[in-house]
């Protein structure tokens, strides 16, 4: 069967099918416990998704249970609720409104007796949305240690080890901070769907340590506050209490609900390319490592697939989820602009060299691409040629870490505002 519609269409839908397939307005009803009777139903949570979450939650319990409570998400992600606060907050770089409303949630969860009921709406972005420094940690330092650690490239589950450990709600801390029973419901951003680092786990026991922190930072060669240094060697020689373990007796009380993830929207987006005759090949969700180089790696078996029919035939997409990495120049880039997504693209087409029949997508389902407005963007065949004859330089804007850049200059940008939730990035590569 021959695919005779439009590969740019075709990819724009895949991707909306993915994001739909995380939609917390379709599927937070059916993961939440029948309305509490007697006591207090408290909400809090943190996230990109935690807005529309918590209007998912007024609507399956209007009528039915008495709500209150606080969550915070990323500016402009916010959404009208009646009974649940949405507060708008800093990421990747945390700021000081989350520090209050962390500070908020923390004394609402400390409130609540064994009578009462507390509901944790997890997503990923929380860990810096969700952001308490432990005490003799200032938030100027926090900012600093997040600024190094995303300018080193650290994958995010090492960021939220570091994060955990310098945190007085995450890391399990949230939770052992109820006496009521607790239900979250999780809405996974990582690779390998991790529930304690996702948002850095603020209701999951935690494995890693403070020595295990401090490994990060030495591996990664990041410089921190001197604050943020002295209370993880505090807490390496045991001087701090550690954040609560697998095994510690107050996660009997603690449901722990994953409702959404990555694979679940690669297999959505997956089922609409096979509802148009073309195979799917689902290649993971837990693709990480340097944007460029996972780009080089997914050009060279394109090319496989082109010259020699395996391990696949066209037509067939490629789809992967996971988190690729930029990292920065020490000092950043001054003309960076974009983010995983788009970079991971622009190295794509450089590599490809505008192979025929060959259109790609990449974009972050919480409709964010680093730096910029956009979710990601769009790969094709003619792109590098429209670009040169823009006078744009592909391989020069790569080099700066500039892919917005180069996908703005030929009108390829996909741009859908905030989402409202995240399953991480989207990536398909459609060779016909």
């Amino acid at each position: 069967m021959t695919f005779q519609g439009c590969p740019r269409t075709l990819l724009l839908e895949s991707f909306r099918a993915a994001v739909a397939a995380a939609d917390p307005l379709e599927i937070v009803a059916g993961h939440l416990p029948p309305p509490h009777a007697g006591g207090r139903t408290l909400v809090v949570g943190a996230g990109k998704a935690a807005a529309s979450m918590a209007l998912a939650v007024e609507r399956a319990y209007e009528g039915k249970a008495t709500l209150e409570g606080v969550v915070v998400t990323r500016y402009a992600h916010g959404l009208p609720t009646q009974h649940i606060r949405v507060i708008e907050a800093g990421h990747p770089v945390p700021d000081e409104a989350g520090e209050q409303a962390a500070a908020d949630i923390l004394a609402q969860v400390q409130s609540l007796g064994p009578d009462d009921r507390l509901i944790v709406l997890v997503s990923g972005g929380g860990s810096s949305l969700l952001s308490l420094p432990a005490e003799g940690i200032p938030m100027a330092d926090l900012k600093a240690t997040t600024r190094e650690l995303l300018r080193c490239g650290a994958p995010i589950t090492d960021m939220n080890i570091v994060r955990k450990h310098v945190s007085r709600i995450q890391g399990g801390r949230l939770a052992q901070a109820s006496r009521a029973p607790v239900t979250t419901l999780i809405v996974s951003d990582v690779a390998g769907d991790d529930p304690s680092a996702i948002a850095s786990g603020p209701t999951v026991p935690d494995p890693s340590t403070y020595a295990d922190a401090l490994a990060i930072l030495k591996r990664y060669g990041a410089t921190v506050p001197a604050s943020v240094q002295s209370h993880l060697e505090r807490g390496a020689r045991g001087e701090i209490a550690e954040t609560p373990k697998p095994g510690d007796p107050l996660f009997a009380r603690v449901d722990n609900r994953m409702i959404a993830t990555a694979h679940g929207s690669l297999e959505a987006a997956a089922a609409l390319f096979r509802r148009q005759g073309i195979q799917p090949v689902v290649l993971g969700d837990t693709v990480t490592g340097e944007a460029q180089e996972v780009a080089r790696v997914y050009a060279a078996l394109v090319r496989e697939i082109r010259q020699y029919n395996a391990p696949f035939s066209a037509p067939v997409v490629l789809i992967s989820g996971g988190e690729c990495t930029v990292t920065l120049p020490s000092g950043g880039a001054q003309q960076a602009r974009g983010g995983r997504c788009s970079e991971f693209l622009l190295s794509l087409g450089i590599e490809l060299g505008g192979a025929a029949d060959i259109h790609a997508i990449a974009a972050d389902t919480d409709g964010i691409d680093g730096s910029e407005d956009n979710a990601g963007a769009l790969l094709a065949p003619d792109s590098l040629a429209r670009a040169e004859a823009a006078s744009v330089s592909a391989r020069h804007l790569l080099d700066a870490h500039d892919a917005w850049g180069f996908f703005d200059a030929i009108g390829d940008l996909v741009v859908t505002g905030p989402t409202r939730t995240n399953v991480n990035d989207y990536r398909a590569i459609l060779i016909l």
